[in-house]
């Protein structure tokens, strides 16, 4: 071999292998990132003696969602906009640690063992009472003082579009009788779906609702307010609550009403009137029951658009009521990934739900689970743009 090319030949060797090598460094030593400039080791710590990290999902589409194992977080997703921008639509924390730290410990959690409110945190089952932490005035708020959204939950990644979370909730942790196993499958559909999948079972008598707590703005994560947005929610009823937000039994028709959002309304048009039900909850803050129009073989329960982006995003679900809640106790004392304040207001909640105190009201679908049954029920987020 001539000797030039055999040195030319040598040089290209050894920069293929320092190449190679420096690509190996750089990917031992970079932060992965989502596609909102979230930072993966800004999740990865240990609480509770278990590892929690930043799991990210795609799809064919691009759209993306992220969620971390502590509290079963959504804690971003990225959706195309009517320019084809990718809007992130879901507010959310920069940090695990900031989600610790948060006075607002809701965002974006997967709920349980039972979201909404359980009346002077009490109920009774099969002759005895349970009595749970009151940490809602004198109620108990979505599980508890410990509910799910501060568990770290175990986490599995089957393949880019599915993220598997699973939990143990030993008997009568937070007051709540069985060791109830639960298991919540995410999925981001090439159809631009956001996917919910429960799944639980029970080894004793006890009661459950889980749903998820994602606090939306379909303009984007600090946009401002929501109030322009247009809301359609498929319910002719809504259930009024006392000044403690718990639901009074009734059935109330929404007909001459605020609560009136059979056609497509702005969030903000009537949340101002007076009127004793959005005075109690300083803004809406309450279950509607789910007319049952059938939709992808579910019930269609609200379809939501953003007044900037033209993005639509569409709700069905296999449960019978929806809480809508307009943001009425953000106070501006968290900082958002985006570097916002979570301001008044500043986004919506429609969690896919039982009713509200169910334990305690006969006349409400029942929400107990025994030990022979399976717990399992399916929401759809479904998003497109106009």
């Amino acid at each position: 071999m001539n000797i030039k090319k055999h040195h030319f030949f040598i040089f290209l060797i050894l920069g293929a292998l320092e190449a190679c090598h420096s690509s190996n460094r750089e990917t031992a030593n970079e932060q992965p990132t989502a596609g909102n400039g979230l930072m993966a080791d800004s999740f990865k710590t240990t609480i509770d003696g278990k590892a929690v990290a930043l799991y990210r999902l795609v799809n064919a589409k691009h759209m993306e969602a992220n969620f971390t194992n502590y509290g079963g977080r959504l804690v971003s997703l990225l959706v195309p906009d009517k320019a084809g921008k990718l809007i992130d639509v879901v507010v959310g924390l920069p940090s695990a640690k900031a989600y610790q730290e948060a006075t607002e410990p809701y965002f974006g959690a997967t709920i349980g063992r039972y979201g909404n409110r359980i009346a002077k945190g009490r109920f009774k089952l099969d002759g005895q009472v349970y009595t749970l932490f009151a940490n809602n005035g004198p109620n108990t708020l979505h599980g508890g003082k410990k509910g799910f959204q501060y568990v770290v939950w175990d986490a599995k990644q089957p393949n880019a579009h599915t993220l598997e979370l699973s939990y143990l909730s030993k008997d009568m942790e937070e007051g709540f009788p069985g060791n109830f196993k639960v298991k919540v499958t995410y999925t981001l559909t090439d159809d631009n779906e956001l996917k919910m999948d429960y799944e639980a079972t029970t080894d004793k008598n006890t009661v459950v609702n889980l749903t998820n707590h994602a606090f939306f703005n379909l303009n984007g994560e600090g946009s401002g307010d929501i109030l322009k947005h247009s809301l359609q929610l498929y319910a002719n009823y809504f259930l009024p609550v006392d000044s403690t937000l718990i639901p009074t039994g009734k059935l109330q028709q929404v007909a001459g009403t605020p609560f009136d959002f059979t056609q497509p309304q702005p969030i903000g048009s009537r949340i101002n009137q007076q009127n004793e039900q959005l005075a109690f909850g300083k803004g809406y803050d309450h279950n509607y029951v789910l007319n049952k129009t059938k939709a992808l073989g579910m019930y269609h329960a609200a379809t939501v658009k953003g007044d900037k982006s033209g993005i639509v995003m569409d709700i069905y679900t296999q449960e019978p009521g929806l809480q809508f809640y307009s943001g009425n106790f953000m106070q501006s004392k968290n900082t958002f990934k985006s570097g916002a304040k979570d301001g008044f207001r500043t986004a919506f909640c429609l969690e896919t739900q039982h009713f509200p105190d169910s334990p305690n009201q006969s006349n409400f679908p029942s929400t107990m689970l025994g030990p022979d049954q399976v717990y399992r029920t399916s929401s759809v987020y479904k998003f497109s743009n106009n």
